[in-house]
């Protein structure tokens, strides 16, 4: 069974790798691409916040006893038909959905432009994820 304790250490997780990732915003967008280690770092974690942001969502969904997901994008349709979030918002987390699985899957051809982007302007996308699942506790 789901409790907000489970939501709470998933947020938890969340911030952590959020930490991190904000560390590396110092880099350059040429930085990034080019130097392995820090390139290994950044897409390592935004896999890692990723995931994680979609692992809330469906603990979230199985807490309030949602209808279960089929797919991890589907946790953020759920939740805007559920009106926890907006529609607006639920296609911004399904974006991030698709740029998790460009870095787990697809890695070979990833955009370090999207890369620094989403380091750059779309954390606060999961940030504001976080505040609404804990609003729900």
């Amino acid at each position: 069974m789901t409790s907000p304790t489970n939501i709470e250490n998933k947020i938890s997780l969340i911030e952590k790798y959020l930490g991190i990732l904000e560390r590396y915003q110092k880099y350059s967008r040429e930085e990034i691409e080019h130097d392995i280690d820090i390139r290994g770092a950044v897409e390592r974690y935004l896999y890692l916040a990723a995931q994680a942001t979609i692992e809330l969502a469906e603990t979230v969904i199985a807490y309030k006893k949602f209808r279960k997901p089929t797919s991890m994008s589907e946790n953020f349709s759920i939740l805007n038909e559920e009106g926890v979030i907006s529609l607006e918002f639920s296609e911004n987390l399904i974006k991030m959905t698709g740029f998790r699985n460009v870095i787990a899957h697809d890695y070979d051809n990833i955009d370090y432009d999207i890369v620094y982007d989403v380091l750059h302007h779309k954390l606060n996308n999961i940030k504001k994820f976080i505040e609404l699942a804990e609003d729900l506790i």
